[in-house]
């Protein structure tokens, strides 16, 4: 199955600090996370519709002297195997690229970091790094899930390139010790992202757009707890 284009955002101030990027949906994931605001995308992405290569590039090309570049996320686009030829096109506009990843996939990121494909990685960490509270997070029981994330964090820590995790906080998931946990865990990482959960959008379960968000205040607290293990914390949302 080749890479398709399932969304495109034209211009997002939101989906790399610092940078002006159009965003690329790609469909499908191996995860089932309940709070997930792209159901269709995971669940039905065949009723979307797939935006043409050639739009993409069209726009990328008249207008990457104030597009800094692209950011790619799904779903999941490690799912697709010829992700670094994808990634190689959008290269050869003479753009940037940063792609947004779940971590079940350490080999087609290594190849991608290997490659020098791209000049950003976010990676989701979707909880505490134990079967239980990951399984419950992602909605999927999968023993080999926390083996192929760990390693992917490793990866992306020793990577030389610019990177992030983050974890989408929901209340009926995260507590103040489950972040501090994370943090622990990712020692020494350059950057941790706190994000809002938002009960917005086609969310996968649809009991979750009953639950209210953490107020931006509890997500500067946990942020205070894990600052200490991370070089830089930042809470998003509120």
């Amino acid at each position: 199955m080749k890479l398709q284009i399932k969304g495109f955002i034209q211009n997002s101030l939101l989906d790399w600090d610092g940078k002006i990027v159009s965003t690329l949906y790609t469909p499908y994931c191996n995860f089932r996370c309940p709070y997930c605001h792209n159901g269709g995308l995971v669940l039905e992405p065949e009723k979307l519709e797939t935006i043409p290569f050639e739009v993409i590039k069209d726009y990328l090309e008249k207008n990457k002297k104030w597009v800094d570049g692209i950011c790619l996320t799904g779903g999941e686009p490690c799912i697709f195997k010829d992700l670094p030829e994808f990634i190689k096109s959008i290269r050869e506009i003479g753009v940037m690229v940063k792609f947004d990843t779940n971590g079940t996939f350490p080999e087609m990121l290594q190849s991608i970091i290997k490659q020098k494909l791209v000049e950003y990685i976010a990676m989701d960490i979707k909880g505490p790094l134990n079967f239980k509270a990951y399984a419950h997070s992602i909605g999927v029981k999968n023993k080999y899930v926390l083996e192929r994330v760990k390693k992917s964090i490793d990866i992306i820590k020793n990577s030389g390139i610019d990177y992030e995790f983050r974890t989408t906080v929901v209340p009926t998931l995260h507590k103040d010790k489950d972040i501090e946990e994370i943090a622990k865990f990712i020692k020494g990482a350059k950057k941790y992202a706190l994000q809002n959960f938002s009960n917005q959008g086609e969310i996968l379960d649809p009991k979750f757009t009953e639950i209210k968000p953490y107020h931006i205040e509890t997500l500067q607290k946990m942020c205070d707890l894990a600052s200490p293990y991370v070089d830089k914390c930042v809470v998003r949302g509120g």
